[in-house]
């Protein structure tokens, strides 16, 4: 194919850090891939690849020769699905966004879901790891600006002191029938887990992700099975990287919802499968922002829309950065709304 391709380098600073109960991130590497073809210069696809740093199979210092090498075996003929790049799962998503980009005429168009033409998405507040005053004053503040659900980064506090932030939150009006959904980042020893699920309940809390450290199957089924809160796969997910592995997890796990992201899942139609066989369990699922730029959350967005999901996405985090590309998107009342630039 007559292909012509850049690979640009970018480093995107958080206007505060951003912080998990695992690591913290103050900035975060991305790559752009520009293609195009020879006759048709003006029509520019792109795709980012920003695998994420203690997470991400494929974060390599060398991860713009990784997506050269796919570029040029592209440009000899071999296709995007043929390649046995399962470990490279950034730049299966980056490739796989500039290739439908630059099908759709070049316009950061990815998929033809209503979500162009108007449809909103529901999205959750997200308030990340701080003092927990902090914490408290993002919920509240995320709660008044219309979020019908709220997600808090838990883990790394006093256990006590975070079942103490969440009451607070329940008392107040502007909490009352807020739905909260957790995130752990795996922060629970497996010998506790169920006990401190358990200790949640009477905060009426709609989900947990990835209460334990990904890899312990048996602990985190015997979780889904015995929890009263539902459990949501996140981190699990990532070495699940071919079909029969992902039938073999979910029928052993037996999860109530699954976290899709397609930056660290492999692309779309990985995360397609995803759904497919999710769907063949009736498992719940919903997509989640790796921390991509602009450009990574307008193409997740367009993706997810073609589903016509009711349940809130993860997908505003592209107002983390001070310095992010411009977006193709804007939030009100905690809805995400196509706006392009």
């Amino acid at each position: 194919m007559a292909l012509n391709y850049t690979i640009e380098k970018h480093t995107l600073r958080f206007k505060t850090p951003a912080k998990t109960s695992r690591n913290e991130f103050k900035e975060k590497l991305h790559w752009l891939v520009k293609v195009w073809e020879k006759d048709t210069p003006g029509i520019i696809g792109i795709g980012e690849a920003a695998p994420l740093e203690f997470l991400s199979p494929d974060y390599s210092t060398d991860l713009k020769g990784d997506i050269e090498q796919c570029l040029e075996r592209f440009i000899e003929g071999e296709r995007l699905e043929e390649m046995d790049i399962d470990h490279l799962p950034s730049v299966k998503f980056a490739l796989e966004s500039a290739f439908l980009d630059v099908s759709h005429g070049g316009k950061q168009i990815y998929f033809n879901s209503d979500y162009l033409t108007g449809r909103p998405l529901s999205i959750n507040g997200l308030v990340w790891m701080n003092d927990l005053d902090q914490m408290m004053a993002e919920a509240l503040e995320k709660a008044k600006a219309g979020y019908t659900c709220i997600k808090f980064k838990i883990g790394s506090h006093d256990f006590d002191a975070e079942c103490r932030l969440i009451e607070l939150f329940r008392s107040i009006d502007h909490g009352k029938n807020i739905e909260i959904r957790l995130d752990a980042n795996g922060a629970f020893l497996a010998d506790e887990a169920l006990e401190k699920l358990k200790d949640l309940e009477r905060f009426s809390i709609h989900s947990i992700e990835q209460p334990v450290k990904p890899g312990q199957w048996e602990i985190m089924a015997k979780l889904c099975r015995d929890s009263k809160i539902d459990i949501a796969l996140d981190e699990e997910l990532i070495e699940a990287n071919t079909v029969d592995k992902r039938i073999v997890l979910l029928k052993q796990i037996k999860p109530q919802f699954l976290i899709l992201k397609p930056t660290l899942l492999g692309g779309f139609k990985a995360c397609d499968e995803w759904i497919a066989l999710a769907g063949r369990q009736d498992i719940g699922w919903w997509a989640t922002s790796a921390l991509e730029s602009n450009y990574g959350l307008n193409a997740i967005a367009q993706w997810v829309s073609q589903y016509h999901p009711t349940m809130p996405q993860g997908l505003g985090t592209g107002m983390l950065y001070e310095n992010n590309f411009p977006s193709a998107s804007e939030i009100k009342a905690g809805k995400l709304y196509y706006k392009p630039n």
